[in-house]
């Protein structure tokens, strides 16, 4: 694996995760109440042995890039590094990252420099588990030009994917981005089964050589331009992964994940040889006085007083006062803790602490990091709500999201 270049694309708009993406990345949202997105891919690749991981990145990247400074630090013995790739404005590219396949052709130089035989090319928005040694191995044995990692889904999962058709021997044959349900037929690779159909995960493996050759031709992304065109005349072969996986691709979708979690889903965070690394902070235990919690996933340096918190994410150093009710709801808690300065500035300009006030209610929600929601607020999901946009909160596919730093005042009801 020390021929292996991990490549993961952290630069895209991310719009469909908007407003969790108005001021920070889509790889940098966090997830699971401690983590965020990035430190998926690239937990994967240190369990997998990858030492070399270049993270390509664009929009929004500030947040972004800070974590990853703090967090991936190697030392001067240790083989590899973890490194940005920022999209710049060079003699032969003065443009920004046109797509994910674009985002790599402008940082051929660097990709060629670090000197591997291969290159896995990961998305940043996903959360699964995977050994990529399996996944660079089934590479080389099958003598694959590229190969793609697949996931046997459903029929009704199928239309919100791209599905591909693959022989007895492995090699992909077809590829249809989100086939309606009459174009599913005859798509089936997996005949006979519960999930028949088999969807791309958005991870690829190539050798460098024929990677650069691929990027001399025109084509913006690896999904709609590059595979499909390689298809005709490449050896690109599908490998099965049949284990926990979710695209984090919608506000809809990253609040079930977050709630699957908080319900001990599949995909378990608790594997001691194989943790989900992030940047370690040094918070107090969490301080919890006559709280109810039932399936809630809390995360360190919380304090919560005389509250119920059902079916929930309690992120890191959230500030929970009495008699609140919280359920259904991904709370991300906050970067700091506030001092009484900062309390008492809060009062002489009108505002609630960060956190959530005595007495309110909170059902079907999202509240995204520094949120102040004052006292005696009721915040509830309603299926049939339509989309709107405020100045401290958002509604998307029915879901109230109090944004970044948003302010909710004493008695509000949304």
């Amino acid at each position: 694996m020390k021929d292996v270049l991990g490549l993961i694309m952290g630069g895209g708009r991310g719009a469909r995760l908007y407003p969790l993406t108005k001021k920070r990345s889509k790889p940098a949202v966090p997830v699971a109440g401690k983590y965020r997105l990035i430190d998926i891919p690239i937990s994967n690749c240190i369990h997998s042995g990858i030492d070399k991981i270049s993270i390509l990145t664009q929009f929004n990247s500030v947040s972004l890039h800070r974590h990853i400074f703090r967090t991936y630090r190697r030392d001067m013995f240790t083989d590899g590094w973890v490194q940005i790739l920022a999209a710049e404005q060079t003699p032969e590219n003065k443009g920004w990252y046109q797509g994910t396949a674009d985002a790599v052709r402008q940082q051929l130089v660097e990709i060629k420099n670090a000197g591997t035989t291969y290159v896995i090319i990961l998305a940043g928005d996903h959360l699964y588990r995977m050994d990529y040694r399996k996944f660079v191995q089934y590479h080389i044995d099958t003598h694959a030009d590229i190969t793609l990692a697949v996931q046997p889904v459903s029929e009704g999962e199928a239309p919100e994917l791209g599905i591909l058709k693959r022989n007895t021997d492995g090699e992909i044959v077809s590829f249809t981005e989100k086939p309606t349900s009459a174009e599913l037929d005859g798509l089936e690779s997996l005949p006979g089964t519960e999930k028949p159909f088999l969807a791309s995960m958005g991870i690829y493996v190539f050798s460098t050589k024929l990677l650069a050759e691929l990027l001399a031709a025109p084509g913006d992304d690896f999904g709609k331009d590059i595979i499909p065109e390689a298809l005709v005349n490449r050896r690109v072969m599908g490998h099965v992964f049949d284990g926990y996986w979710a695209d984090i691709g919608t506000i809809k979708r990253f609040y079930e994940v977050n709630l699957e979690l908080a319900a001990n889903s599949a995909f378990e965070l608790n594997i001691p040889k194989q943790p989900v690394y992030t940047n370690p902070r040094f918070l107090p235990p969490g301080d919890l006085q006559r709280v109810l919690l039932t399936k809630t996933l809390l995360a360190e340096g919380c304090r919560i007083a005389d509250a119920e918190i059902t079916n929930s994410v309690v992120g890191i150093r959230s500030i929970i006062a009495s008699g609140v009710v919280m359920r259904d709801t991904v709370m991300m808690g906050a970067d700091y803790y506030e001092t009484d300065e900062h309390r008492a500035e809060n009062v002489e300009q009108g505002r609630p602490d960060i956190g959530i006030g005595n007495g309110s209610t909170i059902e079907g929600a999202i509240i995204d990091k520094k949120a102040r929601i004052g006292c005696n607020v009721h915040i509830r999901h309603l299926p049939d709500r339509p989309d709107s946009e405020n100045e401290n909160w958002v509604v998307r596919d029915g879901l109230v999201i109090v944004l970044k730093s948003g302010i909710i005042a004493d008695g509000t009801v949304i």
